[in-house]
Order: structure tokens, then sequence, then C-alpha cells
């Protein structure tokens, strides 16, 4: 959860302003699409590098989490956090532990069997910020799979408040200690680059990790991520060709874009007061904008604030905490769904999305910009 716009290294903490009463079962908005959604975890190891973060741990672990469309609605909803996760999380953003988001309702039926023909499902990576678990993003996966989209959402292991592996172990963030290094977010971009092409690896080589995987289609796979998530989004396309299409959402861009530049479809999408081209908040939208060559959006939503874009508006609204958006929690994430759903669509499946060609009256918060105009519309 975040109250601050996402600088070069701050991690996405929140302001300490909690209600005396807040509610026990926190949860997740409906999915809008018609097919149910089931989700399952997987363990990764890549031994071909050392941690980036703990180079003493020889190999990568990571957990991924998979949310795809189902055969059936009936089974165990996941859990969204761990009580300790949610401990560990709450403590290092709003500085007061609680297990209240464990009980957050969610949608999802654990290890339900997947549904779908042979390479039928697009695949989406989703990237979550720095600090955050892949499941802050969990609202957005489980409207994409609803609507038959594969979606594989990442811990990137140590950058986050708590990761939980099978056998037990909680690991924290210790790259939270080395913010200060010179040049930390270029490594963290670059370290995120070669998480998501060993995942898609993992997922699409000859021996898929996940039972599911013949139903992926590798011709069709774009990436979103919100704050560092986000930011790695670019970095992940110019390394990984197998990736279309990409979306940074409120992210900081460290690395910026060479001089060749991106040809592939990209989308910003972020805060009106941080991201308006021209703000003096962040310029790195402004100075990478030229260099993306192919169908590119930027877009900016009014009265949003940096979590706005991930699950943690909702639910910080939902245990009593102030944010300070100017949005409800439900429409921040019905915003974030809507305009991500139709970037893919547009760009995976080639359908038509006029909502991308012009403001919307029925989203009137999303501002359409065009630089170097510094006015968006």
């Amino acid at each position: 959860m975040s109250a601050t716009t996402p600088s070069a290294s701050a991690r996405d903490t929140v302001a300490d302003r909690t209600s005396a009463t807040p509610p026990s079962t926190p949860r997740l908005p409906e999915p809008t699409g018609r097919q149910p959604v089931g989700t399952t975890s997987l363990h990764m190891k890549d031994l071909s590098r050392p941690d980036p973060w703990v180079p003493t741990a020889k190999a990568r672990e990571l957990m991924v989490s998979l949310w795809y469309p189902a055969k059936t609605r009936d089974g165990r909803r996941v859990q969204y956090l761990t009580p300790k996760e949610s401990e560990l999380i709450l403590q290092g953003s709003l500085g007061t532990p609680s297990d209240v988001l464990s009980r957050t309702r969610t949608h999802a039926i654990g290890d339900a069997e997947p549904a779908g023909g042979r390479h039928k499902l697009p695949l989406v990576v989703l990237s979550p910020g720095f600090t955050w678990p892949r499941s802050s993003l969990s609202a957005l996966a489980e409207d994409l799979a609803s609507w038959g989209y594969a979606v594989v959402g990442i811990d990137h292991t140590y950058e986050t408040f708590a990761t939980t592996f099978p056998d037990g172990r909680v690991t924290t963030c210790a790259a939270c200690e080395l913010e200060d290094v010179e040049d930390f977010g270029r490594k963290a971009e670059e370290s995120r680059a070669v998480d998501v092409s060993f995942v898609l690896d993992q997922l699409l080589g000859a021996h898929p990790k996940w039972i599911g995987s013949r139903l992926l289609d590798p011709s069709r796979i774009a990436i979103a991520g919100s704050s560092l998530g986000g930011a790695s989004s670019s970095e992940v396309m110019l390394r990984d060709p197998r990736v279309r299409a990409g979306i940074n959402m409120d992210g900081h861009m460290f690395a910026p874009l060479p001089p060749g530049g991106l040809s592939r479809p990209f989308l910003f999408l972020g805060q009106q007061s941080f991201h308006s081209p021209g703000s003096a908040a962040d310029t790195t939208w402004d100075d990478n904008w030229p260099l993306l060559t192919g169908w590119k959006r930027w877009l900016v939503v009014a009265g949003s604030v940096h979590a706005s874009f991930t699950d943690y508006d909702l639910l910080a609204e939902q245990i009593g905490a102030d944010l300070g958006s100017d949005l409800t929690g439900l429409r921040s994430v019905e915003i974030t769904r809507r305009y991500v759903r139709a970037f893919f669509d547009l760009n995976l499946r080639g359908v038509a999305q006029p909502l991308l060609d012009r403001p919307s009256a029925r989203y009137p918060e999303v501002r359409f910009c065009s630089p170097p105009a510094t006015t968006c519309q």
C-alpha cells in the first residue's frame, strides 16, 4: 500500500492513518467476465544464477501464482495472504502488524481444473510494486482470467515484505537494505526482467511446471506491472521478444530506453498529479515517450494515488486506512481493470477498442495525454 509517489528509491509505504474499527472481512470485487476463475501457486528455482540480493543463496527461488479460466466455480477459494504475510506487510507499510488481510475474500478457486483448448489462452505477466507481493494485483488477475486470459503473478524474492515458500520459509525484504546503493533501481529492473524470462521458460519449455501450460498461446504474451513492476515492463520487453505488449502502471523508469527505442505496443497508466507530461515530480515518462515508436497511449487518472492501480486502494479503505485517494477503492479497481483489459484485448486479441482512442463519458477521471502538450484531455 502506498500513500507516496514512486520516488527513485523509496519503498511503497502508506500513511499511518487508520480508523479504530476496521471491518473484519475485506473483499475483492467480483470478476466481471463470465468464466469461473481458478488459481494455483508454483515454486520455481533458477539454478543458473545466485540471488541478486542475497548472494549466499546460490539459486534464485521464486513463488508465482497463476490465475486462469476454470471448469468449475465449486471449490475452496484461495487465501489472499497467510496471517504471517499480512502481519509483515502491514507492519512494513502501515507500521501496525495485523492479520486482517489474510481474511480478504477472493473469488478464485484453488487448484481448479483449467479450461480452454490447446494454445488458446493469451498469457499476461503481472509484476508487483517494490515491497508488495504478487497478491497485490489479485483483483486485476481474477478479472482478466474471467475474460479468458491466463495470468502469472511473480513474487520477486527479497523485494517483498513477505514471501512464503512451500517448506514454510518466509523471506523478507533484503533488498530494502540496499536502496541507497548506486543504480539500485536499474539493477532491480534488470533482475526482474531475468525473473520474468525464467518464469516464461518454466511455463512454456519442454518440461513445463504447470499442468495447464499446453493451453497457453506462446505467440500472445504481454506484461503489466505496478510501480517498480511497471517500470520493469519495458526492460522485460527489450530483453525478451516473446513479450508483445506492456503496461507501466505508475512506475518511475530507472533504466531509460535505448536510442533505438521500443517498437511494440506500450501503455502508460498513472496518477494525474505525478505523471502528467511536464510534471516536476517525475520526468522519466517524458524522457522515454519519444522512444516508444509503436502503438502507445499515455493515460492519467484524476484523483488516484500510487496504490490505485493495485488492490491496496480498495483494501486500505476497507480496513480503515486513508491513502489520500479522491476515488473510492471500487472505482480505482474498475478503472484499472477496464483499461488494462482493453489494452490486452486490442494487442493480444486484435479486437478494436474505442475506449483507448478518446476520452470516455463513463470514465471521466481518465485523461489522455499527448506530449509535447502538457494538458491532458
